[in-house]
Parts: structure tokens; sequence; C-alpha cells
């Protein structure tokens, strides 16, 4: 056996690392916070709170249709130009909703 397959066969021993594996507590606590964030995120969503005209986001948006978020930043007709999700967000909270725009470091 030369010295790169006796190195070869060296790396199919090694142990995987332990950084990658989680406790049951780990993931408890992070399924937590997703349930606390999709949470909120669904009474936003369902909100006719979030403007002055009684309208929520998902009138607009049943089951976030067309909304992919993933496809952010693109050009919005409505604004002419290409956006962050954030303004758009916020033009909708101005136009249908007739709101108030947010910050784009709001944490909603």
């Amino acid at each position: 056996m030369n010295i790169r397959h006796a190195l070869f066969a060296g790396l199919l021993i090694v142990q995987p690392a332990l950084a990658d594996e989680f406790s049951a507590g780990d993931v408890a606590r992070w399924q937590a916070q997703f349930d606390e964030v999709a949470d909120e995120g669904r009474k936003l969503w369902t909100s006719p709170d979030l403007g002055t005209n009684g309208v929520a986001c998902a009138q607009c948006h049943p089951n976030a249709a067309n909304t992919h978020p993933e496809t952010y930043p693109k050009f919005q007709k409505q604004l002419g130009r290409v956006v962050p999700i954030w303004e758009m967000i916020n033009w909708c909270l101005r136009n249908p909703l007739e709101g108030e725009p947010w910050p784009p470091t709001a944490r909603r």
C-alpha cells in the first residue's frame, strides 16, 4: 500500500464532526422559536389592523399566493424599478391597506 492509499484509507475511518449533532433540547428550543415566529407572522398576515381600511394581506394573497419572496429583489411594475422585498411590503402597506410603512430594519 502506498502513502496515497494509506491516507485515503485513513480518511474513511475518521469520526464525524460532533459540531453537527444536536440534542433533543436544541431541536425543541428551535422548534418553539420557529413556531413563535410563524404564529406572529400568521397574526400579521391576517390582521386588518396593519392599515386603516380593514384590509389584511391575506385578502389579496390568500395562502401567500403570488408573493414569491424568494424572487426578490425584482422589477415591480407598480414601483417602476427593481426593489427589495421590504419596499414591496411597504407599497402594500401604504396602498391597498392605507397604512404606515415600516422601516427597513423592522423585525416583522
